[in-house]
């Protein structure tokens, strides 16, 4: 089994196979189109790295005369396109709520502005991945807990199949589920409660595999914290705070709860942002000369790190933002803010397997708005560049971590991850605007997108400056104390039948945990399985329906 570790390969790269390749752009194009679905429908995005490691182990096994480094250069390629569909997900959809863009000519009209901004961020996340490569993968050793558990997961193996079987199993299971469901009309999407929906009290559970999955994935703290949010705000905020004459009507509570929410996101990233800045400082101080020698060791990393290629990217990057529409001079300071803000979200992402991609998408956007004046639109796809370049970056890194363990050439992860980038990059454009097409426009039921609405308040202006401001102090000093505010706040938007369905998921986890400790990886697949299934079966029917008019 050392084929693809002993040769030299595609191209001259060693561990370079034409089917990791091939496999790695056919995955990535039907993850990107789950992943967008999820997105869109969830308001959050679990890592796909596991996911893909397990699909890309079973594919080659199959095919035969792999090995595990080969493995992880398919698996690089199929999860790039993922975050590169979060970060669009959760920032364009605000040009449907803001009323920028409307209507089935959406995809005739805007298709390559889209495209060009996308590949924008994905070329910027690739540079600026394989720049932070030996830094924070080879010498600082940032964790990257997600990494480290798709290697861990390739490395164990499945001797007898069974971590495929409980994969496509449950994928198999949801994907029926979702077809029944949204195109046969069998069940409805959610339940509701009927002594809260006559007091204009939305509370109930929705009927999604996707969303149990997630919950398992997430756990039941962040589950749990998520739900206190979804409490505070609809069985709290909304109905007490107008009974009371706190607040003057449901709908000025609705917005209350909503900019309480949008100002704990913000405050985690000023938190992020004011840690990140602390341990540079601290780094400092302990002694320059190890920062430097560092620093003076990441450019030299093999030739496809060299000044010609980094200066030629950025360029290109530069160009697909200036034919997006971007003016010359935001688009300028967009590439110095992208630089900025991948190198924080490479931290975090390390640090805590968390990365909040929209929230540096709003502090770039707010930064460079103050500086020069932007358009609505530009305003939207500077937030989209820097949360696509973020996911992109976060992903990639730990796919990095993963193949440095398993000590796969990063020449061959690199080529593999920018393939799949670039085919993940189409499949989300068209995703993206034949999902919002088939469910008429985003903030519904189907497509709540909170992160992309959080975004819109940014561009559109606050309700209340007070309010969030306050929220915005509260949730960075509730970072800094290690306390997951963006995890309360996203539970404030989202709807309640979503929340609770996601915690569900979080109590699982934990019951099975407690009652099987050692089968917790099992789970884990199940779980990945299930938000699979149904992210591919919803992208699949929205696209038909878009294509056929129905």
């Amino acid at each position: 089994m050392a084929n693809a570790s002993g040769k030299k390969g595609l191209w001259g790269i060693e561990q370079l196979t034409v089917r990791s390749l091939i496999l790695g752009a056919v995955g990535s194009a039907v993850i990107t189109a789950s992943s967008m679905y999820i997105a869109l429908r969830m308001g959050a995005l679990p890592w796909p790295t596991i996911f893909v490691a397990v699909l890309s182990m079973t594919v080659l096994k199959l095919l035969g005369n792999t090995d595990l480094r080969e493995i992880s250069i398919a698996q690089t390629a199929m999860s790039a396109g993922a975050m590169v569909a979060g970060g669009m997900a959760f920032t364009l959809p605000g040009l449907w709520i803001a009323g920028v863009w409307s209507g089935p000519q959406v995809f005739a009209d805007h298709w390559w502005e889209v495209l060009a901004i996308a590949l924008a961020g994905t070329v910027f996340g690739a540079l600026m991945t394989w720049w932070l490569r030996p830094k924070y993968i080879e010498q600082s050793a940032l964790p990257y807990p997600i990494g480290k558990a798709a290697a861990q997961t390739l490395i164990t193996g499945d001797q007898g199949g069974r971590k495929a079987q409980l994969l496509f199993g449950a994928m198999g299971f949801s994907a029926v589920f979702t077809y029944l469901r949204d195109s046969l009309g069998l069940f409805p999407g959610a339940l509701s409660v009927r002594w809260f929906t006559a007091r204009r009290v939305d509370v109930g559970v929705m009927l999604s595999p996707m969303a149990l999955g997630i919950g398992y994935l997430i756990g039941p703290l962040a589950t749990g914290v998520w739900f206190l949010g979804a409490v505070l705000a609809y069985l709290l905020i909304v109905p007490v705070g107008p009974a009371v004459g706190l607040l003057a009507s449901t709908e000025a509570a609705v917005a209350f709860k909503d900019t309480l929410g949008l100002g704990l996101m913000v405050g985690t990233g000023v938190g992020i942002v004011i840690a990140f800045v602390l341990n540079l400082w601290k780094k400092g101080r302990a002694g320059r000369n190890g920062v430097e020698a560092e620093k003076s060791g990441a450019p030299k990393k093999r030739g496809i790190s060299s000044r010609t290629l980094q200066s030629g990217g950025v360029l290109l990057a530069y160009l697909f933002s200036l034919v997006a529409g971007l003016p010359p001079l935001a688009a300028v300071l967009l590439v110095g803010g992208v630089f900025v803000a991948t190198a924080m979200a490479a931290t975090i992402t390390g640090e805590t397997g968390i990365n909040p991609m929209e929230i540096f998408g709003i502090i770039i956007l707010l930064a460079i708005r103050a500086l020069v004046p932007v358009t609505t639109t530009a305003a939207f796809f500077i937030a989209a560049c820097v949360a696509i370049a973020c996911g992109y970056a976060g992903d990639i890194l730990n796919d990095y971590k993963s193949g440095h363990i398993l000590k796969a050439n990063p020449q061959a992860q690199f080529v593999s991850e920018l393939i799949g980038g670039l085919v993940g990059t189409v499949v989300a454009t068209v995703a993206m605007i034949a999902l919002i097409t088939r469910y008429g426009g985003v903030g519904t039921e189907y497509l709540p997108a909170p992160q992309a609405k959080a975004v819109t308040q940014m561009v559109h202006g606050l309700g209340d400056p007070v309010v969030f401001g306050s929220a915005v102090a509260v949730g960075a000093l509730l970072y800094l104390t290690k306390v997951p505010a963006m995890t309360l706040g996203i539970g404030m938007y989202l709807p309640f039948a979503l929340s609770g369905t996601v915690f569900l998921g979080g109590l699982t986890r934990l019951v099975y945990q407690r009652r099987k400790p050692s089968a917790a990886n099992d789970g884990d697949v199940v779980a990945s399985g299930l938000f699979g299934g149904e992210g591919i079966v919803g992208v699949t029917i929205a696209i038909i329906s878009m294509l056929t008019g129905a």
